[in-house]
């Protein structure tokens, strides 16, 4: 019985030394997953309150055809573009009056917390048509709009849309600036105008062959000179043409 015992005796040795490598490896791993669920929780946590958007301000480099546009990340709005290289079309938004990008002290106005609008948002792309909304409006415009029009905001004069036109419940904004073609925006109208962030917009043409569209609030109308300018200086800052 003895000898039994003393036999016996090593091998509840290794079984216990096996079960305690056990117990001690699976607290390990647990140790290991709960500090990864901790960073990853606060990675996402992060990712969520950022909702798509950044604070990062590195500057990328784009290219779009013999165009260069550098422009930190966080006014770059879709987060695939947030890279350098060549593009076809290029989006950013901005806060106006300060035309500057995303961050936390501008979070609300981001997310459209706040009663008042301040975002206006920006497309680059190849320039498809030989003349840009004001250009359009004589050889264009003129013969699609509703005569007369009657007063807006800031100087402008609105003009509702023929029924054949195609373009429904929209106005066309019109203001004369002397020595240059007429300022021209085209905004919806109507719910669809209450239901958008930005129902107004305009498109110049920019650089080498870019076209420049922007979408802003209808209440910016009353300062559109004022708008007009930032925004060709916002491109002229950020546009660098090769040649």
């Amino acid at each position: 019985m003895k000898q039994a015992a003393t036999a016996n005796g090593p091998e509840f040795n290794v079984v216990d030394s096996v079960l305690m490598k056990q117990v001690f490896y699976a607290f390990a791993v647990l140790a290991l997953l709960s500090v990864a669920i901790s960073l990853g929780g606060k990675w996402f946590g992060r990712s969520i309150a950022m909702a798509g958007y950044t604070d990062d301000t590195t500057i990328h480099e784009v290219v779009l055809g013999n165009n260069v546009i550098a422009v930190p990340a966080n006014v770059i709005r879709f987060e695939q573009a947030r890279r350098d290289g060549i593009a076809s079309r290029l989006d950013l938004y901005l806060r106006y009056p300060a035309m500057d990008g995303y961050s936390e002290a501008a979070r609300d106005d981001f997310n459209h917390t706040r009663a008042s609008k301040d975002i206006i948002f920006l497309s680059f792309e190849q320039q498809m048509m030989s003349r840009d909304m004001s250009g359009r409006f004589a050889p264009i415009y003129s013969a699609l709009i509703v005569q007369p029009g009657v007063p807006g905001s800031g100087g402008t004069t609105l003009y509702g849309f023929s029924e054949k036109s195609g373009y429904l419940n929209e106005v066309l904004a019109v203001a004369n600036r002397p020595g240059q073609d007429p300022f021209v925006a085209r905004c919806l109208s109507g719910p669809s105008a209450d239901d958008s962030l930005a129902p107004c917009e305009r498109d110049v043409h920019v650089g080498d062959s870019l076209s420049l569209t922007y979408r802003f609030p209808r209440e910016f109308l009353g300062d559109w000179q004022a708008l007009d300018a930032a925004i060709a200086t916002e491109a002229a800052r950020i546009l660098k043409t090769g040649h």
